[in-house]
């Protein structure tokens, strides 16, 4: 339901086709039919399950914070069933294969890109 009403919404809005694929394609094999194919579609593929799981593992940090989260802090959070159940860490590793990245190149990026926005995602 999520993806249908986004693409009606952002249809509606006069945004650009491939905009649109590429957000529908975030949900492949969840949400939606739509493969992505494109690097940005592969990009949100992989890194939306993933985003959720490093906000995770910050938020559990005395810092709650981005900018001092390394990467072995992730992992380790990753091996750990019980936490964060709702990240499906199949689709992660999916996505990594389909941007021929390991899982942790995938995470380090990740990681990175996040801190760029660190203040606005209240994780600075």
């Amino acid at each position: 339901i999520h993806c249908r009403k986004t693409e009606e919404l952002l249809r509606g809005a006069g945004w650009p086709e491939d905009w649109i694929r590429s957000v529908l394609s975030h949900a492949w094999g969840m949400m939606t039919d739509v493969e992505p194919v494109h690097i940005m579609e592969k990009v949100l593929y992989a890194i939306d399950e993933l985003t959720g799981l490093i906000t995770a593992t910050a938020l559990m940090r005395p810092s709650k914070s981005l900018m001092d989260l390394g990467v072995s802090s992730v992992v380790k959070k990753w091996k750990m069933k019980g936490f964060s159940v709702g990240v499906n860490r199949e689709v992660i590793d999916k996505g990594a294969a389909m941007l021929g990245l390991e899982r942790k190149s995938l995470i380090e990026k990740t990681i990175a890109g996040m801190r760029r926005v660190a203040g606005a995602l209240d994780l600075g």
